[in-house]
C-alpha cells in the first residue's frame, strides 16, 4: 500500500475499524526498510509482528518507537481474555516483550511505563472499557508527541537565520516522530516562516538512514538538501559550509550526556573544533533522570551483517571481526544547547535539566 506524494508522513497510526470508536483497532506503520524505493504500509494487531518491526527498524526513531510500543500493547489487548485482571497480566507480559526489542531508546520504556500506569488506573473497569481506555492512552501518546514536535520546531527555529545551512545525522524528522520530527522540526518551521534553510545530511553508516530517509523526506518536503558521506563532515565544516549541527537523541542522561546514532559523538567533536554550535533536539521524555551520566546508558550492539554486507551483497571478507554499536554518547560539555518542547536548555546542562523538571 502506498501513499501519495502530498500525504503527510505518519510512520505509525492507530487504525480504528469503526471510527470514532478506538476499538477494535490495528497498528498501521510505514516499513522504513523499504525506503526510498517503495512506500509500503503494513497493518497488524499481532504483538510479535510489531516487536519485530521495532527490532528490525521497520519502525525507528525514539518517539516513533515509543508510540508504536504503546499502540502494540493496545492492539494486543483486543485478543485478550474477558476478565480485566487477566488483561492486566497480558499487558505486563506484552510490555516485557516490547522492552526487549531496543535497549537504548528511553522513549520505549517511558511509553511502556505510561501504558502500565494507565492499566493500573483502569483495573476496576469492565474488560471492554479497559481495552478502550488503553487504546485512548496510546493515541494520546501519539497526539502529545505531535504537539511536542511543533513546540520543538518553534523553539529551535529561533536558532536559525535566513540563509543558514544545518548539518544533521541519521533521521530525526517526520519519519521518526508523530509530526515534523525533533532535529528536523526547526528546519521545517524555519522553512514555513520563510527562511531559506539548507540541510547537509550525513549518509549515516552502516544503515544509511541519512541517505535513505532524511534525504528522501526533505526532498519530499521541498527543503534543499545535500547528501555527504560521513567522513566528509570535517571538510564541509572546515570550508565554512555549516552554520549549525542539529541531531536528535535516544536517551539524555541527567547531566546532559546524550546517546544518539553512532557517529554523533564524532560530529560534536568536529563542531567544537570548528566553532560550530551543536544542538540536541528531543522531547522532555527522552531525558532519563534515573541515568546520572552517559557511562550508564546501555548501548545496543547490532548484527555484524549490517557492516559486512549491504542490500544483500557482501562487502567484507568472510571471518572478519565486527564491532557494531548502534549508538554513541556525546558528553554534555560538547553540546551547545538541548531544545525541548518546554524551551532551550543552555549552559550547565545538568542544572538546566534539573530546573526544567521542577
Amino acid at each position: 500500500m502506498t501513499n501519495s506524494e502530498t500525504e503527510p508522513l505518519r510512520p505509525v497510526v492507530w487504525h480504528a475499524h469503526n471510527p470514532p470508536q478506538r476499538v477494535p483497532g490495528t497498528v498501521r506503520y510505514l516499513d522504513q526498510t523499504r525506503l526510498p524505493g517503495e512506500v509500503v504500509y503494513i497493518e497488524t494487531d499481532q504483538l510479535d509482528e510489531l516487536c519485530r518491526a521495532i527490532r528490525e527498524l521497520q519502525v525507528r526513531g525514539a518517539p516513533a518507537i515509543g508510540i508504536t510500543a504503546a499502540m502494540a500493547l493496545a492492539a494486543n489487548l483486543q485478543h485478550g481474555p474477558d476478565e480485566t485482571a487477566e488483561l492486566m497480566q497480558q499487558l505486563e507480559l506484552s510490555a516485557e516483550k516490547l522492552a526487549a526489542t531496543r535497549p537504548t531508546a528511553v522513549n520505549l520504556f517511558w511509553a511502556l511505563e505510561r501504558m502500565r500506569r494507565r492499566g493500573k488506573e483502569c483495573r476496576l473497569l469492565p474488560p471492554e472499557s479497559f481495552k478502550e481506555e488503553l487504546a485512548l492512552e496510546a493515541c494520546r501518546i501519539r497526539d502529545e508527541d505531535a504537539a511536542t514536535c511543533v513546540a520543538i520546531g518553534r523553539h529551535g527555529a529561533a536558532l536559525l537565520k535566513d540563509g543558514d545551512t544545518v548539518l544533521t545525522h541519521c533521521n530525526a524528522g517526520a519519519l521518526a516522530t508523530a509530526e515534523t520530527g525533533t532535529a528536523l522540526a526547526p528546519v521545517y518551521q524555519a522553512h514555513t516562516d520563510g527562511k531559506r534553510i539548507a540541510v547537509i545530511a550525513d549518509e549515516t553508516r552502516p544503515l544509511l538512514q541519512g541517505a535513505r530517509l532524511t534525504a528522501w523526506e526533505l526532498i519530499r518536503g521541498d527543503i534543499e538538501v545535500t547528501l555527504i558521506c560521513d567522513n566528509m563532515a570535517a571538510q564541509v565544516m572546515r570550508e565554512g559550509r555549516v552554520n549549525a549541527v542539529f541531531t536528535g537523541a535516544d536517551r539524555i542522561a541527567a547531566n546532559g550526556d546524550t546517546a544518539n546514532k553512532i557517529g554523533t559523538y564524532g560530529l560534536a567533536l568536529l563542531a567544537n573544533a570548528h566553532k560550530v554550535p551543536f544542538y540536541i533536539c528531543a522531547p522532555f521524555s527522552t531525558i532519563d533522570m534515573q541515568t546520572p551520566d552517559g557511562s550508564q546508558i546501555p548501548i545496543e550492539q547490532r548484527a555484524p551483517e549490517e557492516v559486512t554486507a549491504f542490500a544483500g551483497a557482501r562487502t567484507a571478507p568472510e571471518g572478519v571481526k565486527v564491532y557494531n554499536p548502534a549508538f554513541d554518547v556525546t558528553p554534555a560539555a560538547l553540546i551547545s544547547a538541548i531544545v525541548t518542547e518546554h524551551g532551550i536548555i543552555r549552559g550547565d546542562l545538568k542544572s538546566g535539566i534539573a530546573a526544567a523538571r521542577q
